[in-house]
């Protein structure tokens, strides 16, 4: 009887330290997970949103024009008797540039000034017999006819003379020539190109979506290909339609070129301002996740993550505007955010 008392003591005491073992180990256990809890904070940077001005502008590719230009030819066919420029100079309007020789016209239009004189003559009796009754209205009309056709003769050779002494038709800068002195020119042939490059026209399209947006008078700037100085044009032309294969409105401006640092033909960087936005909310695009519908961005509450779905607008080399989603005052997560999940516990280590 006493050894089974003792049986039975042994046993309950092997128990209650059981248990006592199990409570301790429930305890450690716990103290891990709190301390992993604890652990699993993640660190990661931030920015609390504030209203930005913003200035919204596209960037376009255009091509520079020169003002005016045209090719230089002649009406008449003849000799290059004299030409009067530099290549690559610059000329005024109306100076003469060269001309063809005329002799052969002269010798024409001298023979047809004998036979409008007489004609004249001719015309001048006739008028008097008619009064006196001696010729019929018929004869009077024929020396009145052949009168009128010899002077259209004279006009229409005075007028090929005139074409022989080339004037420029604008100021701007001779090309290279393609003739001599001495050379036999055709209508077909093409002396020089002159150039007004005084003023140069930029070419540019602009997606059909921001047609409304666009106005006569409107300012922009461009850079070129050699160069990163920005120079200043007015939109002073625009399509009245959009074209239907590439659904962009193409329009011109005008852009000083006094110094002459600009060259027709040249490559045109546009930057192009829509609006001015004084309440613009701006997130570096690093703080972007694009996800199926859209994107997203994580922000803090309460000492954790939490996604939130935007709309984004126009933006920058860093920057993003939200459109939705956001507003003032909203701390948003800016690195690590490709790791974050929503829930997930963060430290916020705010940059300004």
């Amino acid at each position: 009887m006493k050894k089974r008392h003792i049986f039975f003591t042994l046993i309950i005491c092997g128990i209650i330290a059981l248990i006592v073992y199990r409570i301790s180990e429930n305890s450690e256990k716990s103290k891990l997970q709190s301390a992993k809890r604890t652990v699993s904070i993640m660190g990661v940077e931030g920015q609390i949103l504030k209203a930005q001005r913003f200035a919204d502008n596209i960037n376009l590719s255009g091509t520079l024009e020169a003002n005016e230009e045209i090719e230089l030819r002649s009406e008449v066919s003849g000799i290059i008797e004299n030409i009067n420029f530099e290549e690559g100079s610059k000329v005024s309007k109306g100076q003469v540039l060269f001309n063809v020789n005329d002799i052969e016209l002269r010798a024409q239009l001298s023979k047809v000034k004998t036979a409008e004189e007489l004609a004249s003559e001719n015309q001048r009796r006739a008028k008097l017999l008619l009064e006196k009754h001696a010729i019929s209205q018929e004869d009077f009309d024929i020396a009145n006819a052949n009168l009128e056709s010899t002077r259209a003769e004279s006009e229409l050779i005075a007028a090929q003379l005139s074409k022989t002494t080339v004037r420029a038709p604008f100021s701007g800068t001779i090309g290279l020539r393609s003739i001599s002195k001495g050379t036999y020119v055709t209508p077909a042939t093409t002396i020089a190109n002159l150039v007004n490059t005084s003023q140069l026209k930029l070419t540019f399209a602009i997606p059909e979506k921001y047609a409304s947006q666009m106005k006569v008078g409107n300012s922009l700037t461009f850079t070129t290909s050699n160069s990163q100085e920005e120079h200043i044009a007015k939109i002073y032309a625009i399509e009245p339609q959009v074209d239907i294969a590439t659904r962009t409105l193409k329009m011109r401006a005008i852009a000083e070129n006094k110094d002459g640092k600009l060259y027709p033909g040249t490559f045109a960087n546009v930057v192009m301002p829509l609006e001015v936005v004084n309440d613009a909310l701006l997130v570096p695009t690093e703080a972007l996740i694009p996800i199926q519908n859209g994107k997203k961005i994580f922000i803090t509450q309460d000492g954790k993550a939490k996604e939130v779905i935007v709309e984004t607008g126009a933006r920058t080399a860093t920057d993003v505007r939200v459109l939705s989603g956001l507003k003032v005052g909203d701390t948003i997560l800016t690195s690590g955010v490709m790791s974050l999940k929503n829930g997930t516990a963060v430290k916020v280590n705010l940059k300004n």
